[in-house]
Protein backbone atom coordinates (compact mmCIF):
# COMPACT_ATOMS: atom_id res chain seq x y z
CA UNK A 1 0.00 0.00 0.00
CA UNK A 2 2.66 2.59 1.16
CA UNK A 3 4.66 1.84 -2.11
CA UNK A 4 1.33 2.48 -4.24
CA UNK A 5 1.32 5.62 -2.71
CA UNK A 6 4.49 6.85 -3.34
CA UNK A 7 4.24 5.86 -7.07
CA UNK A 8 0.87 8.02 -7.51
CA UNK A 9 2.90 10.68 -5.41
CA UNK A 10 5.65 10.65 -7.53
CA UNK A 11 3.94 10.45 -10.71
CA UNK A 12 1.09 11.84 -10.31
CA UNK A 13 1.35 14.62 -7.73
CA UNK A 14 -1.49 17.05 -7.62
CA UNK A 15 -0.89 20.89 -5.87
CA UNK A 16 -2.73 24.05 -6.49
CA UNK A 17 0.26 25.35 -8.63
CA UNK A 18 -0.23 22.64 -10.93
CA UNK A 19 -3.49 22.59 -11.44
CA UNK A 20 -3.83 26.64 -12.10
CA UNK A 21 -0.82 26.19 -15.20
CA UNK A 22 -2.83 23.33 -16.36
CA UNK A 23 -5.81 25.56 -16.71
CA UNK A 24 -4.07 28.52 -17.66
CA UNK A 25 -2.71 26.70 -20.44
CA UNK A 26 -5.01 25.34 -22.08
CA UNK A 27 -7.67 28.24 -21.37
CA UNK A 28 -4.88 30.20 -23.35
CA UNK A 29 -4.32 27.99 -26.38
CA UNK A 30 -8.36 27.48 -26.46
CA UNK A 31 -8.58 31.40 -26.48
CA UNK A 32 -6.03 32.12 -29.22
CA UNK A 33 -8.00 29.46 -31.40
CA UNK A 34 -11.09 30.68 -31.13
CA UNK A 35 -9.73 34.18 -31.87
CA UNK A 36 -7.69 32.77 -35.01
CA UNK A 37 -11.02 30.62 -35.87
CA UNK A 38 -12.92 34.21 -36.60
CA UNK A 39 -10.01 35.40 -38.79
CA UNK A 40 -9.15 32.45 -41.24
CA UNK A 41 -10.73 29.48 -42.50
CA UNK A 42 -7.68 27.34 -42.15
CA UNK A 43 -7.50 24.85 -38.64
CA UNK A 44 -3.85 23.51 -39.67
CA UNK A 45 -2.47 26.17 -36.69
CA UNK A 46 -4.89 24.81 -34.19
CA UNK A 47 -2.75 21.25 -33.86
CA UNK A 48 0.73 23.36 -33.46
CA UNK A 49 -1.16 25.23 -30.58
CA UNK A 50 -2.58 22.94 -28.43
CA UNK A 51 0.90 20.85 -29.24
CA UNK A 52 2.44 24.25 -27.52
CA UNK A 53 -0.07 23.93 -24.75
CA UNK A 54 0.89 20.51 -24.10
CA UNK A 55 4.70 20.92 -23.81
CA UNK A 56 3.98 24.04 -21.33
CA UNK A 57 2.39 22.24 -19.11
CA UNK A 58 4.42 18.85 -19.10
CA UNK A 59 8.09 21.69 -18.44
CA UNK A 60 5.72 23.60 -15.46
CA UNK A 61 4.17 21.11 -13.90
CA UNK A 62 5.84 18.02 -11.83
CA UNK A 63 4.97 14.16 -12.63
CA UNK A 64 3.21 12.96 -15.78
CA UNK A 65 -0.47 13.51 -14.98
CA UNK A 66 -0.51 16.55 -15.99
CA UNK A 67 1.12 16.82 -19.33
CA UNK A 68 -0.58 13.24 -20.22
CA UNK A 69 -4.13 14.96 -19.41
CA UNK A 70 -3.60 18.26 -21.15
CA UNK A 71 -2.48 16.23 -24.67
CA UNK A 72 -5.66 14.25 -23.54
CA UNK A 73 -7.78 17.26 -23.27
CA UNK A 74 -5.93 18.69 -26.21
CA UNK A 75 -7.04 16.09 -28.81
CA UNK A 76 -10.44 15.91 -27.69
CA UNK A 77 -10.61 19.96 -27.64
CA UNK A 78 -8.92 20.32 -31.15
CA UNK A 79 -11.64 17.19 -32.25
CA UNK A 80 -14.23 18.69 -31.18
CA UNK A 81 -14.14 22.60 -31.09
CA UNK A 82 -11.64 23.67 -33.89
CA UNK A 83 -11.59 21.27 -36.96
CA UNK A 84 -14.53 20.22 -39.08
CA UNK A 85 -17.03 18.90 -38.19
CA UNK A 86 -17.35 21.74 -35.70
CA UNK A 87 -18.82 20.82 -32.28
CA UNK A 88 -18.79 17.08 -32.81
CA UNK A 89 -16.58 14.04 -32.19
CA UNK A 90 -15.20 12.77 -35.07
CA UNK A 91 -12.42 10.34 -35.04
CA UNK A 92 -12.99 9.46 -38.76
CA UNK A 93 -11.08 12.62 -39.65
CA UNK A 94 -8.28 12.43 -42.22
CA UNK A 95 -4.75 12.57 -39.94
CA UNK A 96 -6.44 12.86 -36.77
CA UNK A 97 -5.14 9.45 -35.19
CA UNK A 98 -1.38 10.72 -35.98
CA UNK A 99 -2.25 13.85 -34.09
CA UNK A 100 -3.71 12.04 -31.60
CA UNK A 101 -0.54 10.11 -31.42
CA UNK A 102 2.21 12.86 -31.33
CA UNK A 103 0.39 14.70 -28.96
CA UNK A 104 0.53 11.77 -26.61
CA UNK A 105 4.11 11.36 -27.22
CA UNK A 106 4.99 14.83 -26.49
CA UNK A 107 3.18 14.79 -23.26
CA UNK A 108 4.60 11.78 -22.39
CA UNK A 109 8.40 12.70 -23.93
CA UNK A 110 8.74 16.09 -22.40
CA UNK A 111 6.82 14.79 -18.50
CA UNK A 112 9.45 12.06 -18.39
CA UNK A 113 12.51 14.41 -18.93
CA UNK A 114 11.01 17.14 -16.78
CA UNK A 115 10.57 14.47 -13.74
CA UNK A 116 13.80 12.88 -14.33
CA UNK A 117 15.48 16.87 -14.44
CA UNK A 118 13.53 17.53 -11.48
CA UNK A 119 14.34 14.40 -9.13
CA UNK A 120 18.54 15.27 -10.21
CA UNK A 121 18.01 18.60 -9.12
CA UNK A 122 16.13 17.39 -5.80
CA UNK A 123 19.35 14.96 -5.19
CA UNK A 124 21.82 17.69 -6.08
CA UNK A 125 20.44 19.86 -3.35
CA UNK A 126 20.50 16.73 -0.77
CA UNK A 127 23.46 16.08 -2.06
CA UNK A 128 24.86 19.61 -1.10
CA UNK A 129 22.65 19.80 2.05
CA UNK A 130 24.41 16.64 3.75
CA UNK A 131 28.05 17.90 2.12
CA UNK A 132 27.60 21.04 4.13
CA UNK A 133 26.56 19.26 7.46
CA UNK A 134 29.40 17.06 7.58
CA UNK A 135 31.77 19.84 7.14
CA UNK A 136 30.04 21.53 10.27
CA UNK A 137 30.12 18.03 11.82
CA UNK A 138 33.71 17.36 11.51
CA UNK A 139 34.48 21.21 12.23
CA UNK A 140 32.49 20.91 15.28
CA UNK A 141 34.12 18.02 16.71
CA UNK A 142 36.87 19.41 16.68
CA UNK A 143 36.50 22.99 17.82
CA UNK A 144 34.22 21.95 20.03
CA UNK A 145 36.95 20.02 22.46
CA UNK A 146 39.92 23.24 22.31
CA UNK A 147 37.69 26.38 23.94
CA UNK A 148 36.58 23.67 26.64
CA UNK A 149 39.81 22.26 27.44
CA UNK A 150 41.40 26.09 27.46
CA UNK A 151 38.30 27.17 29.91
CA UNK A 152 39.04 24.16 31.99
CA UNK A 153 42.59 24.36 32.49
CA UNK A 154 42.46 28.45 32.90
CA UNK A 155 39.71 28.08 35.60
CA UNK A 156 41.77 25.18 37.07
CA UNK A 157 45.10 27.17 37.38
CA UNK A 158 43.15 30.08 39.24
CA UNK A 159 41.56 28.04 41.73
CA UNK A 160 44.71 25.75 42.40
CA UNK A 161 46.80 28.91 42.47
CA UNK A 162 48.89 28.66 46.05
CA UNK A 163 49.89 32.37 45.61
CA UNK A 164 52.26 32.09 42.94
CA UNK A 165 50.22 34.05 40.27
CA UNK A 166 50.02 37.70 40.44
CA UNK A 167 46.35 39.44 40.34
CA UNK A 168 46.83 40.66 36.28
CA UNK A 169 48.24 37.16 35.44
CA UNK A 170 45.23 35.34 37.19
CA UNK A 171 42.80 38.52 35.38
CA UNK A 172 44.39 37.28 32.19
CA UNK A 173 43.36 33.37 32.47
CA UNK A 174 39.84 34.38 33.40
CA UNK A 175 39.75 36.93 30.53
CA UNK A 176 40.74 34.12 28.11
CA UNK A 177 38.45 31.60 29.20
CA UNK A 178 35.52 34.18 29.36
CA UNK A 179 36.91 34.53 25.37
CA UNK A 180 36.16 30.89 24.86
CA UNK A 181 33.33 30.47 26.76
CA UNK A 182 32.23 33.74 24.10
CA UNK A 183 33.01 31.76 21.25
CA UNK A 184 31.26 28.12 22.35
CA UNK A 185 28.34 30.48 22.89
CA UNK A 186 28.52 31.71 19.17
CA UNK A 187 28.98 28.56 18.43
CA UNK A 188 26.09 27.35 19.79
CA UNK A 189 23.76 29.55 18.57
CA UNK A 190 24.96 28.76 15.03
CA UNK A 191 24.44 25.24 15.78
CA UNK A 192 20.60 26.23 16.79
CA UNK A 193 20.22 28.00 13.65
CA UNK A 194 21.47 25.31 11.55
CA UNK A 195 19.41 22.95 13.62
CA UNK A 196 16.30 25.23 12.27
CA UNK A 197 16.45 25.31 8.97
CA UNK A 198 17.79 21.22 8.99
CA UNK A 199 14.75 19.85 10.44
CA UNK A 200 12.89 20.18 7.30
CA UNK A 201 13.39 21.14 3.18
CA UNK A 202 15.98 23.90 2.80
CA UNK A 203 13.89 27.39 2.45
CA UNK A 204 10.97 25.40 5.15
CA UNK A 205 11.33 27.92 7.41
CA UNK A 206 8.39 30.11 9.65
CA UNK A 207 8.52 33.60 7.87
CA UNK A 208 6.81 36.69 9.28
CA UNK A 209 6.63 40.18 8.25
CA UNK A 210 9.59 41.72 9.93
CA UNK A 211 10.79 45.22 9.37
CA UNK A 212 14.41 45.14 8.48
CA UNK A 213 15.59 48.53 10.27
CA UNK A 214 14.57 46.50 13.84
CA UNK A 215 16.58 43.42 12.92
CA UNK A 216 19.55 45.71 12.09
CA UNK A 217 19.25 47.47 15.23
CA UNK A 218 18.54 44.51 17.43
CA UNK A 219 21.76 42.73 15.46
CA UNK A 220 23.40 46.04 16.23
CA UNK A 221 22.36 46.33 20.19
CA UNK A 222 23.44 42.76 21.46
CA UNK A 223 26.96 43.11 18.97
CA UNK A 224 27.70 46.26 20.96
CA UNK A 225 26.94 44.17 24.16
CA UNK A 226 29.95 42.18 23.65
CA UNK A 227 32.45 45.03 21.88
CA UNK A 228 31.81 47.88 23.56
CA UNK A 229 34.47 50.13 21.90
CA UNK A 230 33.68 49.13 18.34
CA UNK A 231 31.77 51.73 16.64
CA UNK A 232 28.71 50.56 14.39
CA UNK A 233 26.79 52.61 11.97
CA UNK A 234 23.99 51.52 10.30
CA UNK A 235 22.08 53.22 6.67
CA UNK A 236 18.75 52.09 5.91
CA UNK A 237 16.58 53.94 3.21
CA UNK A 238 13.75 56.73 4.35
CA UNK A 239 10.74 54.13 2.98
CA UNK A 240 10.10 51.27 5.34
CA UNK A 241 11.17 47.69 3.72
CA UNK A 242 8.92 44.89 5.47
CA UNK A 243 10.25 41.68 4.51
CA UNK A 244 9.22 38.36 5.40
CA UNK A 245 11.76 36.41 7.29
CA UNK A 246 12.85 34.92 9.96
CA UNK A 247 14.32 37.44 12.50
CA UNK A 248 15.97 35.29 14.81
CA UNK A 249 18.03 33.99 11.78
CA UNK A 250 19.00 37.10 10.11
CA UNK A 251 19.50 38.52 13.20
CA UNK A 252 22.17 35.25 14.00
CA UNK A 253 23.73 36.35 10.18
CA UNK A 254 24.27 39.96 10.81
CA UNK A 255 25.81 38.97 14.43
CA UNK A 256 27.86 36.53 12.22
CA UNK A 257 28.99 39.11 9.65
CA UNK A 258 30.04 41.43 12.10
CA UNK A 259 32.26 39.10 14.55
CA UNK A 260 34.12 38.07 11.22
CA UNK A 261 34.62 41.63 10.74
CA UNK A 262 36.25 42.15 14.01
CA UNK A 263 37.84 38.98 14.39
CA UNK A 264 39.37 38.39 10.79
CA UNK A 265 39.57 42.17 9.95
CA UNK A 266 42.95 42.49 11.08
CA UNK A 267 42.50 46.08 12.69
CA UNK A 268 38.74 46.45 12.28
CA UNK A 269 37.43 49.99 14.34
CA UNK A 270 34.81 50.81 12.69
CA UNK A 271 31.57 48.64 11.22
CA UNK A 272 28.97 50.08 8.58
CA UNK A 273 25.71 48.02 8.15
CA UNK A 274 23.65 49.48 5.18
CA UNK A 275 20.47 48.38 3.72
CA UNK A 276 18.61 49.15 0.02
CA UNK A 277 15.71 47.94 -1.95
CA UNK A 278 16.69 46.63 -5.85
CA UNK A 279 14.86 44.42 -8.37
CA UNK A 280 12.58 43.10 -5.60
CA UNK A 281 15.04 42.01 -3.25
CA UNK A 282 16.50 43.99 -0.25
CA UNK A 283 20.37 44.27 -0.61
CA UNK A 284 22.06 44.15 3.21
CA UNK A 285 25.59 45.32 3.44
CA UNK A 286 28.17 44.57 6.40
CA UNK A 287 31.37 46.84 5.77
CA UNK A 288 34.62 46.96 7.84
CA UNK A 289 37.80 48.91 7.86
CA UNK A 290 40.20 46.33 8.47
CA UNK A 291 42.62 44.94 6.05
CA UNK A 292 40.14 42.95 3.63
CA UNK A 293 40.16 39.00 3.13
CA UNK A 294 43.07 37.37 1.29
CA UNK A 295 42.40 37.11 -2.28
CA UNK A 296 43.00 33.04 -2.32
CA UNK A 297 40.27 32.48 0.41
CA UNK A 298 37.78 34.45 -1.39
CA UNK A 299 36.17 31.44 -3.51
CA UNK A 300 35.50 29.22 -0.25
CA UNK A 301 34.47 31.81 2.69
CA UNK A 302 31.02 30.41 2.86
CA UNK A 303 31.59 26.02 2.33
CA UNK A 304 32.70 25.46 5.39
CA UNK A 305 36.20 24.63 4.26
CA UNK A 306 38.09 27.07 5.90
CA UNK A 307 37.03 25.91 9.33
CA UNK A 308 38.59 22.63 8.28
CA UNK A 309 41.62 23.21 6.70
CA UNK A 310 42.83 25.86 9.58
CA UNK A 311 44.13 28.77 7.34
CA UNK A 312 44.85 32.32 9.01
CA UNK A 313 45.90 29.84 12.16
CA UNK A 314 44.27 28.41 14.42
CA UNK A 315 42.49 31.05 16.19
CA UNK A 316 41.54 33.04 12.70
CA UNK A 317 39.77 30.10 11.65
CA UNK A 318 37.56 30.14 14.69
CA UNK A 319 34.12 31.37 13.50
CA UNK A 320 35.04 31.91 9.85
CA UNK A 321 34.58 28.62 8.27
CA UNK A 322 31.07 27.26 10.43
CA UNK A 323 30.15 30.96 10.97
CA UNK A 324 30.22 31.94 7.16
CA UNK A 325 28.78 28.37 6.31
CA UNK A 326 25.62 28.99 8.29
CA UNK A 327 25.09 32.86 7.26
CA UNK A 328 25.17 31.35 3.77
CA UNK A 329 22.81 28.53 5.07
CA UNK A 330 20.19 31.31 6.24
CA UNK A 331 20.08 33.33 3.38
CA UNK A 332 19.50 30.72 0.62
CA UNK A 333 17.03 29.45 3.47
CA UNK A 334 15.29 32.48 2.49
CA UNK A 335 15.48 32.65 -0.66
CA UNK A 336 18.58 35.10 -1.27
CA UNK A 337 22.55 34.88 -1.89
CA UNK A 338 25.55 35.64 -0.01
CA UNK A 339 29.19 37.58 -1.38
CA UNK A 340 31.97 38.94 -0.13
CA UNK A 341 34.51 41.40 -1.99
CA UNK A 342 37.35 43.21 -1.07
CA UNK A 343 37.22 47.51 -0.71
CA UNK A 344 40.03 49.78 -0.95
CA UNK A 345 40.20 49.49 2.68
CA UNK A 346 38.68 46.50 4.49
CA UNK A 347 35.70 43.90 3.41
CA UNK A 348 32.04 43.99 2.43
CA UNK A 349 29.56 41.57 2.97
CA UNK A 350 26.37 41.75 0.93
CA UNK A 351 23.34 39.51 1.35
CA UNK A 352 19.86 39.52 -0.36
CA UNK A 353 16.35 38.61 0.61
CA UNK A 354 13.51 39.02 -1.44
CA UNK A 355 10.57 41.35 -0.52
CA UNK A 356 7.95 38.99 -1.13
CA UNK A 357 7.52 35.43 -0.12
CA UNK A 358 7.96 33.29 -3.26
CA UNK A 359 7.28 29.95 -1.08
Amino acid sequence: MNRLKSIVKKYFPLSARSWLIFVAAMASASALCAFLQRLTTSDTHVPMIFVLAVLVVALSTEGYFYGLLAALLSVLGVNYAFTYPYLKLDFSVYGYPLTFMTMLAVGFAVSTLTTRVQAQEKLRAESEREKMRANLLRAISHDLRTPLTAISGSIATVLEDSGALSREQKNELLLDAKQDADWLYRMVENLLSITRISGGEMGQIQKEGEILEEVLSEAVLNFRKRHEGVTVSVSVPEETLLLPMDAMLIEQVLLNLMDNALVHGQGTTRIRLDARYENGFALIGVEDNGGGVAPELLPHLFDGSLQLSGRGGADNSRCMGIGLSVCRTIVEAHGGSLRAENLTGGARFEFTLPLEDAQ
